[in-house]
């Protein structure tokens, strides 16, 4: 009898589970982010490699946009892009679903870096229509940074000598005293380690400046003037630390020691990074405030850095940000539809909002969301993904578990002009 109510019981359950759920195939958290870098990247670089994005790309804009032209919104597409994908795709091609992938997206990627600066191709971007061209020329330039060899490297030398032609007509561009004083550095120090002429004085300018708009604990303020916002997360930190990898690479000898401006950036990286994890609720959710929240996952751009450069602080561990991380992007795109009908990412924070846009924004800037998929650049037997998975800092606080004490972090490196 009690075998037979057991039996029942368990016909009954079957028979309320969804046929989905019963014969979904159990995804690992790569396989998710991967699927989910897919989906972005290849509708943008299927059709940029044959210079169809600009025809067919179902395009949004803010509903206070304001008179910049609005072609500027397919730089700002396939620049970001390229910078969040780059370290994933300069992956070593290998026989797996995933190396097949990645060999697609970097052959369509190629191309349309060609068809971007090709003056004959419908794609050709609008490198000299304003100022919002220094901004994504940066991103293109911290892609090639991301993934020299793999990206910069195979391009032909027509096309390099028009990448270098097109920055050095940014110059021109006379930044706001604000974060955009790094979109110059990045630029010129993409060019200093390509072996091409660039300017020194934007470079170290930007680095002086940077230094004095620093606040403490791993915060920057965006110019004379702290804003809370997360432009410490979008801009500051990647791009600081990238502009100085890059004159150290290019073995820049300047007054200034780039070896030990980077040490520096880098331990406030990390700090940075501690306050962004514990920023991460159970549930996945972060803290929702500050101008540009549409660019989504970008939030979270220092964490993922520190983990594809494999310096995560010691209180962090591959397991505890991994979930973390994946736990957001579940949240954040499985409870909500962020993309449009053609396959592009629509305006919002969690689906789509557009009211919370600004007179800035449109859905090109988006793809910012992007630069959360670098620790993808970290292979799939790398402990960022085979280690088990661990409860972040707020799972193990909301439930009675021990957690390590949050502090101040005093900068230990001191630097001086070298002459």
């Amino acid at each position: 009898m009690r075998r037979t109510i057991v039996l029942t019981a368990c016909l009954l359950f079957l028979m309320l589970v969804p046929v989905s759920a019963k014969s979904k195939k159990v995804v690992s958290d790569r396989e998710y982010w991967c699927s989910l870098a897919w989906k972005m990247a290849q509708p943008v670089l299927e059709n940029m490699s044959k210079g169809e994005l600009q025809a067919k790309m179902q395009t949004e804009f803010s509903p206070s946009f304001d008179n910049r032209n609005k072609k500027v919104l397919y730089m700002e597409c396939f620049g970001r892009l390229m910078a969040g994908i780059a370290p994933w795709i300069a992956l070593p091609d290998d026989g797996t679903a995933e190396g097949k992938q990645r060999a697609q997206l970097r052959e369509w990627a190629l191309a349309s870096y060609k068809n971007a600066v090709d003056p004959k191709s419908p794609d050709y971007l609008c490198w000299g229509i304003g100022g919002q061209n220094l901004v994504d020329a940066a991103y293109i330039a911290e892609s090639f940074l991301r993934a020299y060899d793999a990206l910069w490297k195979p391009l032909d030398e027509i096309t390099k000598q028009r990448y270098f032609t097109e920055f050095k007509k940014l110059r021109k561009i006379d930044p706001p005293y604000t974060n955009w004083l790094l979109f110059s550095s990045t630029i010129e120090s993409f060019l200093a380690k390509a072996g091409a002429d660039y300017d020194e004085y934007r470079v170290n300018s930007a680095c002086r400046k940077v230094e004095e708009w620093y606040t403490g604990d791993g915060w920057y303020s965006d110019g004379p003037n702290f804003a809370f916002d997360y432009y410490s997360s979008y801009v500051f930190h990647p791009m600081y630390l990238e502009t100085l990898q890059a004159m150290v690479d290019a073995k820049v000898n300047s007054r200034l020691d780039y070896q030990k401006y980077w040490d520096r950036e880098l331990s406030r990286c990390q700090k940075y990074a501690i306050i962004l994890e514990r920023f991460i609720a159970p549930d996945g959710t972060f803290p929702v405030f500050g101008r540009s929240i549409p660019y989504r996952m970008a939030t979270m751009q220092p964490l993922a850095l520190m983990a594809w450069y494999k310096k995560l602080p010691k209180d962090l561990s591959n397991g505890q940000v991994r979930a973390a991380l994946t736990k957001s992007l579940h949240r954040m795109f499985d409870e909500q539809n962020n993309f449009n009908e053609g396959g592009y990412l629509t305006i919002g924070f969690c689906g789509h909002q557009p009211d919370v846009a600004d007179w800035y924004t449109n859905n090109g800037s988006l793809y910012m969301t992007s630069l959360v998929f670098m620790p993808l650049g970290l292979p799939a037997s790398d402990p960022f993904w085979t280690d088990a998975p661990q409860p972040w800092t707020q799972v193990k606080a909301w439930n009675g578990k021990p957690f390590p004490k949050d502090h101040r972090w005093a900068d230990t490196i001191k630097t001086a002009d070298k002459w």
